[in-house]
């Protein structure tokens, strides 16, 4: 009598399952998928991968955007504002690389032949990857490419691996784009105050280490949380 009550009988979800999953699989793969499925020699992997929110293209001519802006708007101390702003967007965009409630294809991926952790991981590095090419694209725009390797990438792997770990441990990426965007808000903040300069935190070497220090952590928890386990997660 509770079972039948607590489960309606006009809802099958054995149907609805199946209808989500042909939203997600049933369109013919494009160009750039062919080629990640060639790359990742995996089809499964590639269609997570072209699915990811942060990767879609509204999300990178906003990215696009952003980072040109940031390009155009110099400090006080005449650098770019693109190198404040690269590991918050950044941050947000590897959360949502991790997406439970936002991604289409998220339920699927712990569904898939391939691990979850591959899966993560792929997404993770690519959104990764093109913002760094798109902030390193405007730093050179603006004559800065030679100060970018250490300038604003390690803070931005600390800050992204942190947005990461706590997307997963929360399981929202909402919660993890918030906790990235406020702690690097915090760490800039509180490097000015030490220091005097806004882009203190960027480049001042002696906290490069810290920052490693702080994504190695922060990977270690990702790594913990996402482990295979066996049965439903």
């Amino acid at each position: 009598m509770n079972d039948a009550m607590d489960e309606p009988d006009d809802v099958d979800l054995d149907r609805v399952w199946i209808n989500v999953t042909a939203e997600v699989w049933r369109r013919r793969p494009g160009w750039l998928e062919r080629t990640a499925a060639k790359l990742l020699r995996s089809p499964g992997l590639a269609r997570a991968l072209v699915t990811t929110p942060s990767l879609l293209l509204p999300w990178l001519i906003s990215t696009a955007v952003i980072f040109g802006v940031g390009d155009l708007i110099r400090l006080d101390t005449g650098q770019p504002l693109v190198w404040l702003l690269a590991p918050a967007v950044t941050a947000v965009g590897i959360a949502y690389a991790y997406g439970p409630g936002v991604d289409p294809a998220w339920e699927l991926a712990y569904s898939m032949a391939v691990n979850e952790r591959m899966v993560l991981l792929t997404r993770a590095v690519t959104v990764f990857a093109v913002d760094a090419l798109l902030g390193i694209a405007a730093s050179a725009a603006s004559g800065t490419v030679a100060s970018v390797t250490f300038g604003w990438l390690i803070p931005m792997t600390a800050i992204c691996a942190l947005t990461l770990a706590v997307a997963v441990a929360a399981r929202s990426a909402t919660t993890g784009a918030a906790t990235g965007v406020a702690a690097w808000a915090i760490t800039v903040l509180a490097n000015r105050t030490a220091s005097g300069q806004l882009t203190a935190a960027i480049t001042n070497t002696e906290t490069y280490l810290p920052y490693l220090a702080a994504a190695a952590c922060a990977a270690a928890v990702v790594l913990h949380v996402i482990r295979p386990q066996r049965g439903l997660h």
